[in-house]
């Protein structure tokens, strides 16, 4: 996917990621699913958004111009894979929380092997072991090739459901955003809308 793509607003990204396939190639491996489920995190007034309390070693990426992977730990146990979004100075990215696999599940089942084959990417934790992510993929290139998005296949917007962003009650009137956005009544999603 071009740069072009993730240079527009963290509103309009989250609801095209929907049906793109995100893939990870490594040591001649190709893992890969669709898209089912995002959630927007839109610029310093978003108080939901790790760049609302300002500009950190952390959170660097989001002030990037779109395009690459914000990849952080939550809970001290879990990686959440973002794409920046936007143009450069503007912190904004959107989480991907679900995919449905396409390519690789025995590695992705061998890289969760607690995890039900059918739960291994419902979750921004649970997709981010089933690829195989570490924190050395945070900041990578998305227009390249390793860790990017393809074009895969677009979703009719009727079957595009809306709803609260999950875990965000922390940032007030924004937690009420209508911000997550998934693939209708999928049995991928994270949780059902």
């Amino acid at each position: 996917m071009g740069r072009s793509f993730f240079r527009r607003s963290a509103l309009v990204v989250a609801r095209d990621l929907i049906g793109r396939v995100l893939v990870r190639e490594s040591n001649g491996m190709r893992l890969s699913g669709r898209i089912l489920e995002t959630e927007a995190y839109h610029g310093p007034s978003d108080r939901a958004c790790h760049a609302s309390r300002g500009r950190t070693a952390r959170n660097e990426p989001m002030f990037w111009r779109g395009g690459y992977a914000y990849i952080y730990l939550i809970y001290g146990m879990h990686l959440c894979f973002n794409v920046v979004t936007g143009e450069e100075g503007f912190p904004s990215a959107v989480l991907v929380r679900a995919l449905q696999p396409l390519e690789g599940q025995e590695s992705m089942a061998k890289n969760s092997p607690r995890c039900r084959w059918r739960d291994l990417c419902r979750g921004p934790g649970r997709l981010s072991r089933a690829l195989g992510l570490t924190r050395e993929d945070d900041r990578t290139d998305l227009c390249r090739r390793g860790l990017h998005l393809e074009a895969g296949a677009a979703v009719n917007a009727r079957l595009i459901a809306r709803g609260k962003r999950i875990g965000v009650d922390y940032a007030g009137e924004w937690a009420d955003r209508l911000w997550r956005l998934g693939w209708r009544d999928h049995p991928g999603l994270s949780r059902p809308f």
